[in-house]
């Protein structure tokens, strides 16, 4: 069972409906087409539906949004997050106050659409992976303020997180060796704090200056399949490797094949399209 950061959740929440109500501009906030044109003792019943195949993420979140501004809502998942699920399927139905459900919809919606967009990618890259040992990693590559539902969305469809932050692990990065004059130094430097290394290597040079200070993962950027290979056989098991940068659907399965341990996907988070669902009256 994949886990939900619930503080994060209710934070994400707070401020989207701020956003979207005005209520970030001081106040309590309204939906004006709503409150005009909405009957206040009207009953909404909907359906939320699928309208593409997709990996579901972020329903219980979206039932949150809806049961924030509408807490006696009724709501029935007919779905559960990492589901693989059709065109025409149902996800939910949902009944209660219309004017509060419509007031809640679009945000619900958005997140939903979203992190469903990034389980989804996350899907097609782990299926061409299938079969190896090669482990799908996120990256740091998201929206801001998003980040630890979007991890959440690449786990349903079958990722590994990465680090969440910078806070959390040690990846020393081009401008880390720059600064600090060589893969060599800065590794020796990071090991001091005790906790796993991992450094980016663009040569294979720097890949055995790694490997000789100590480096715990090589992080291998934007090397073809055969230097991949290369890379594998000099680090020779003493660490464990990640291919990054430039992967595609079309070429992560040759580079998951070389052998490395952990292939890095910023795509999964950067740049998958939303889904599409709707919410109809019934």
């Amino acid at each position: 069972m994949v886990e939900l950061d619930w503080d994060d959740v209710a934070r994400v929440i707070e401020a989207a409906l701020a956003e979207d109500t005005g209520a970030d501009k001081g106040g309590v906030g309204s939906d004006l087409t709503s409150a005009l044109v909405i009957p206040a003792d009207l009953c909404f019943q909907g359906g939320m539906q699928a309208r593409h195949a997709m990996v579901v993420a972020g329903l219980p979140v979206a039932e949150a949004v809806f049961r924030r501004v509408v807490p006696q809502a009724s709501f029935t998942a007919l779905a559960q997050d990492g589901d693989r699920i059709g065109a025409g399927a149902m996800l939910a139905r949902i009944e209660g106050p219309a004017r509060g459900l419509l007031t809640a919809e679009r945000t619900a919606l958005n997140l939903l659409q979203l992190l469903s967009g990034i389980a989804t990618q996350t899907a097609a890259y782990a299926e061409r992976i299938a079969g190896t040992r090669c482990i799908l990693l996120d990256t740091r590559k998201t929206i801001p303020g998003l980040r630890r539902l979007s991890k959440y969305a690449t786990r349903c469809g079958g990722a590994t997180n990465h680090r969440m932050g910078l806070y959390d692990g040690v990846l020393i990065k081009d401008n880390h060796i720059a600064v600090c004059g060589g893969v060599g130094a800065a590794v020796q430097r990071a090991k001091q704090g005790g906790v796993p290394v991992e450094v980016e290597c663009d040569t294979l040079d720097q890949v055995a200056e790694a490997v000789a200070a100590g480096a715990d993962i090589i992080l291998l950027d934007n090397m073809a399949p055969n230097t991949l290979r290369a890379a594998v056989a000099l680090v020779g098991g003493r660490c464990r490797t990640e291919a990054s940068g430039g992967v595609t659907l079309e070429t992560i399965r040759a580079i998951a094949e070389t052998g490395v341990d952990y292939v890095s996907v910023g795509r999964i988070t950067q740049s998958a399209p939303a889904v599409d669902i709707g919410l109809d009256w019934t």
